[in-house]
Formats: structure tokens, sequence, C-alpha cells
């Protein structure tokens, strides 16, 4: 690890004295291009010379400890401070650890999220709809920006499917986790015998992805237009601004109707299909790559039943890390920062493991 630190800091270095290149400043896009390398390694960098100031601390504490010829006092003092800085130490290894752990490059993009009921009829459209709100309610406490692109409701209030964009910052790095089936343990209203049912909902979150990474030719596009439904003044069901794009090699089919704008909807609508059909192709890769697969804490498939939530236990259990809370509500309304912290922390040691 240190040998890998040093060649990060003796980089840094050389970018430092390129910067001061007037050659290099005269060349704007070279310029740029080694400013940007240059931040992206300065955390780093600077981290790791404060661990070799606190090496050296402890290394000079040390040989006051061990001569005995020393002044007893300023051997007491050498030996309180390496008991005060030997934790410190540990803690700094372990963070620079972390801080060479490759970064997710789609960490910080804005996601897709994608809610579908699955097994169990009404309760689960009703639990679709009871997701959608904590997602909404967590969006809330990030000042992150959640917009309804396209919704489908069963006649008890409860949702088919949800679809909305949420922009802000780190928006995926923290979503990423929520990707798989969610379990539902509960008695439903119409329930008179008071017996316990499992109902199933579908959570997808895709990263937005750029034009430039997924490529779809015209002709395999089939577009309609029809007119919008639900709340949204007087241009509701007069203009045929929503629209239903149909890939045809996939049949992979998206609507949008937020928009008043036919345009827009058509954006926003294609910016989802890219967005799933570059995650198809990531999740075929990721299948051929079986040892990448169990290095993952949590898979994302949609297939797989990451969570559970259980009503009349107040109980929330994250089956890839194994944690329970029991405070089902504060949960449901959107508190869910400790679930997405424990699995970020086991997602980062497996990859320290193969680091």
């Amino acid at each position: 690890m240190l040998r890998k630190l040093e060649a990060v800091a003796e980089k840094y270095d050389e970018l430092t004295r390129l910067l001061s290149d007037p050659g290099v400043a005269a060349n704007h896009q070279q310029y740029q291009k080694y400013s940007r390398e240059r931040s992206d390694i300065e955390d780093v960098v600077n981290h790791y010379r404060a661990y070799k100031d606190l090496e050296k601390q402890i290394s000079e504490a040390g040989e006051i400890t061990n001569d005995k010829q020393s002044d007893p006092e300023l051997r007491a003092m050498a030996e309180a401070e390496l008991k005060e800085l030997s934790p410190k130490i540990a803690q700094m290894e372990q963070e620079l650890r972390l801080m060479l752990v490759p970064k997710d490059p789609r960490d910080d993009r804005n996601v897709f999220l994608e809610i579908r009921a699955g097994a169990g009829g009404d309760e689960a459209g009703l639990f679709a709809a009871e997701l959608f709100r904590m997602y909404s309610r967590y969006s809330e406490k990030k000042r992150w920006k959640l917009t309804l692109l396209d919704m489908s409701t069963t006649g008890v209030g409860g949702a088919k499917e949800v679809i909305a964009q949420i922009q802000g910052k780190g928006v995926f790095s923290r979503l990423k986790y929520e990707s798989g089936v969610h379990r539902v343990q509960r008695v439903p209203a119409t329930e008179s015998a008071g017996r316990i049912h499992t109902s199933t909902v579908t959570v997808a979150v895709l990263p937005e992805v750029d034009d430039v990474e997924v490529n779809i030719e015209q002709k395999d596009l089939r577009i309609d237009t029809y007119c919008s439904s639900g709340p949204g003044g007087q241009c509701v069901n007069t203009t045929y601004s929503a629209v239903r794009i149909t890939h045809i090699p996939t049949n992979e089919v998206v609507a949008v109707q937020d928009e008043r704008s036919q345009l827009k909807n058509r954006e926003k609508a294609m910016k989802i299909l890219k967005s799933r059909l570059l995650e198809k192709e990531r999740a075929r890769q990721d299948a051929e790559t079986a040892q990448d697969r169990k290095s993952q804490v949590g898979s994302g498939e949609r297939s797989e039943k990451i969570r559970t939530y259980n009503f009349p236990q107040s109980r929330v259990t994250d089956h890839r890390i194994g944690l329970s809370l029991y405070r089902l509500d504060a949960v449901m309304d959107g508190d869910l920062d400790e679930f997405i912290d424990g699995l970020t922390s086991a997602t980062n040691a497996e990859r320290l493991k193969n680091l």
C-alpha cells in the first residue's frame, strides 16, 4: 500500500511541476487535463503526507521511550504521546486503504428510479406507492430534486409502476444499493382473519447515461404519442404530449407524460431507454465475470430479495449485511442512511480484500 501511495505522491509532484511549466500553461486543454488529474489525487496525497508525519512522530517518541538513559519525565511524556498517536495511525491507515479503492465513475450521476408491484395483488401495489413515498422523503432530506415521470395506479390507491428522476449530488452513490426485491409482511386491511400476507415490490435504480455511451438506431424505435392522464390543467386529455417509445430489438418500452411538451417527454423517455439498455449490458458482462459478482454485497439484480419490511414486528431487515432495525415507521419516512452506510462499508471492505 505504501509503495502505491508513494507512486501517487510522486505523480502529484510531477503534475505540480508540469502545471508551472509555461509551455503547458499555454495549452489550455493540456493544462485542464493535468489540473483535473492533480485535483483527483490531492486528498490522497495530503492524507498520505499527514500519515508520514504521524509515523515520524511515533518513531521519535519510540526512540525516547527505548532510551533508558533519557530523562524520566521526558520518557513519560513520550509514552503518553505514543499511547495517543498509535490508534490515530491505525485509523489513518484504514482511511488510506479506502482511498486507494477505485471510485465507481457513476457515483455522481443522477438516476432513474423505477418501482413496480410484484407478487401480492393490491397489497403489492399499495406497498409500491409507500416505497415511492419513502424515496421521496429520503430525497427531500438529501435536498435532491425528484421528478415523477410516469405512474400507473391501482383502484385502491396503490401503484402498479412508478418511474421518477432524481437529481442531485452523489445520488447514484447512495441509491445504487436499493435495486432488487423489497418484501413486505403485514396484515392487509381487507384481511378479516388477521393473517399476515407477504408481497413483493421490485426497485431498479438506473444511473443516467451520456449520449455517447449508447447508440440507438432510429429504425429500431417505434414512437407513439397519446393524451396525458391525471392532474395537469387544461392540456390534459387535449394534446398528444405523452410519449411511448418501444425499442424493437429488445421490446423495451418507456412511457413519459410529466411534461406538457411532447419534445421534452421524448427526450426524457430516450434517456430512460438508454439507461435501461446500458444497465442490461452491464448485467450481462457482470454475469460473465463470476468472480466480480461474488465480490459484490448486492448484485442489484431484480430477482434478488434484498430487504424485508415486517409491520407486525416494526422490523426492517437488510439480508445482504444482516442488519435489522426495529423502527419501521422511521425507515418508511425516509430514514435510510443506516442501511446505506452499512452497505457502503461492507462493499468497501470486500473491495479492499480484492485490492
